[in-house]
Formats: C-alpha cells, structure tokens, sequence
C-alpha cells in the first residue's frame, strides 16, 4: 500500500518554497515593490513552523480515523486507475472548498483559520503563515473520502498537492492568467480572497479549482486594488497573538451572552453576527432564540 501515495511531498516541497520566498524577496527588494516586511514575514515562517508541529503531533490520530472508517468503505475503488486518482483530485478541492467556507462563516472555525489572513502583505511567506489551531479540526472535512472507498494515503497525497499548488496562489508577482482563470484557482483569484476591501469579502474559497465558487456563487473577480489583512485589527508579528487572539475576543463577547441562542450564536454564526446582534439591541421574545448556522 505504500506506493499507493506519498504523503512526504510537502516535507519535500519544503526547500523549493524557501527558495521561492527568497527569490520574491530579492526581486521585490530590487524592483522596490514593497511586497515583503521583515517583521512580518518572520511572524509568518513562525506561524508556519508551528502548523508543521501540531499537524505532525496530531498525524497519527488522523491516519488512524481515516483507516478505520477505510475498512467500511461503500466502494472497492480501484486504486491504481488514472480516472479514479483523477475524480479524487476534484472531490477532494470539493471538500476542501466546504472546509474553507465553513472556516470563514463559523465563527469558531474562522478563530482558528484567520490567523492565515492576518498579514498585510501577500507573499510566499504569507502561504506558510498557517494556524495552530485549524489542525483540530480540518482533516474532519476529508473523512467522508474514506467511507467512499479512497485509501487514506491517496487522501493525505491530494491533501500535499493542493498545499502545494496552493503555495504558489500567494504571490503578487502574477498578473491575471486569461482563459485558465474560468477552471483554475490563480493567483488573481486568491488575491481577492485575501483581500479586506468590502466587495471581496467571503469570495473565492476555492484551493485547485475556481468552479465550485462560480458553481456556489462566492466567486468575485480582481478588479480595484486588493487591501489584504483582517476588517477592523493591527497587524501583530507575535505568533502566540495571532494564533490565539481571537478565541480570546470570543470568550469576552459569551461574556456579555444573555442567552444560549446569543451563545450558540457567537460560537457557530458569521463573525460578524455578535456585532450585528448588538447594535441591533433587545429582540422581540419570539425572536429571542433565532435559527443557529452560517450567515
């Protein structure tokens, strides 16, 4: 089973993405693009190195669900066909694109995710500024994959290149790419997503492939200038801060909760509900408890 896949591709892409970054740095530094400041891209690599610790802490726990729930797989794929590797690839950006907008409507979800959106710039290092967090809970979206009868180190192999193909979204060195951008995520693509602009909110959540935004509706395309970072916050360069800050805004505001459907509501909406819900002061009694889910 071991030729099946190679979950090592990340580990092995790792020197190709230090020379990426220092070949962004240098031609940002020689053109004076601006694309890079020390602080933050070492803030990044920091939060980078974390999300390689955990993930590798927490490997075993994951590898060991997705085996067994392989062994009640509702389908002997065969797993040396090119097709079937090829229909894995498009399930697989499906269920990712469905981690990564639930990342950001969840609120207890995007606690974790927007540390990957808290840097003003958007470069290489932004690609490896990865939570501490997300590792709990992300693989979760990739079980069904097993029960459907796709081997768990094929998973882990599509799971390596999407990080990978994904590394290289993170670039403003990339102008637009014309007819591919319809089927394919891009750096264009990607830039809006990162973006703070109000028009670029919640779009683009796709990793390989841009249909499921256009087939879902979130797809927004690059047009005014993209201004990256988090609505609303400074940008910090202390990892522990980025990793954890907003689960800290998020046990002050259950503080002020004045009931479980606010608590349900704080935890499981947009992060933007609480916000919303305050200005809009007192709600009528039948509407005191309204309906919990993403926005």
């Amino acid at each position: 089973m071991e030729n099946l896949g190679n979950d090592k591709l990340v580990l092995y892409a790792i020197p190709l993405f230090l020379f990426m970054v220092g070949l962004e740095a240098w031609i940002s530094t020689r053109r004076q693009r601006g694309w890079y400041q020390r602080e933050d891209a070492f803030a990044s690599l920091s939060m980078g190195v974390g999300n390689v610790v955990i993930s590798g802490a927490l490997k075993a726990f994951w590898l060991g669900l997705f085996v067994w729930l392989y062994q009640y797989r509702v389908f002997d794929l065969d797993l040396h066909s090119a097709w079937v590797w090829v229909g894995g690839l498009f399930l697989q950006d499906f269920c990712f694109y469905w981690y990564h907008r639930s990342s950001h409507r969840i609120r207890l979800l995007w606690a974790a995710h927007e540390n990957h959106h808290s840097s003003r710039f958007f470069n290489f290092t932004t690609a490896l500024r990865q939570s501490w967090t997300t590792p709990l809970y992300s693989a979760s979206f990739f079980l069904p994959m097993a029960l459907l009868g796709f081997h768990p180190l094929m998973i882990l192999t599509y799971q390596a290149i999407s990080l990978i193909y994904q590394f290289f979204l993170h670039t403003e060195s990339v102008d637009r790419l014309g007819p591919i951008e319809w089927v394919m995520n891009t750096p264009s693509h990607h830039r809006v997503h990162h973006g703070r602009n109000p028009e670029y909110i919640d779009c683009n959540y796709a990793g390989i492939f841009i249909i499921w935004d256009r087939l879902f509706g979130s797809f927004v395309p690059e047009k005014a200038r993209v201004d990256f970072g988090l609505v609303g916050e400074h940008p910090s360069y202390n990892p522990l801060h980025i990793a954890v800050h907003h689960f800290v805004l998020i046990a002050r505001d259950l503080r002020q909760a004045r009931s479980s459907g606010d608590v349900l509501g704080i935890l499981f909406r947009g992060p933007e509900w609480w916000k919303a819900r305050q200005l809009a002061g007192p709600l009528p009694a039948a509407a005191a408890n309204p309906p919990v889910g993403p926005v």
